[in-house]
């Protein structure tokens, strides 16, 4: 899981769910998001505090997480 060096998990943050580089968005909402049809770059207008590769990343980490 290196390359999703973007995702952390912190039993402090978020009660530890895993989270976009330490901050208070979850990979849930993000996959959420995109799983309701939004595109990438809504998400990033809805987040401007993300970044594309944190997007990907977290589908990616939920693609891993579920298989």
């Amino acid at each position: 899981m290196a390359d999703l060096y973007r995702i952390a998990r912190d039993p402090k943050i978020m009660g530890g769910k895993p989270t976009i580089r330490g901050m208070r968005v979850t990979v849930g909402t993000v996959v959420g998001l995109i799983g309701t049809g939004r595109t990438v770059e809504q998400v990033l207008a809805d987040y401007p505090c993300l970044e594309r590769e944190d997007v990907l990343q977290a589908v990616r980490y939920a693609g891993t997480a579920s298989s």
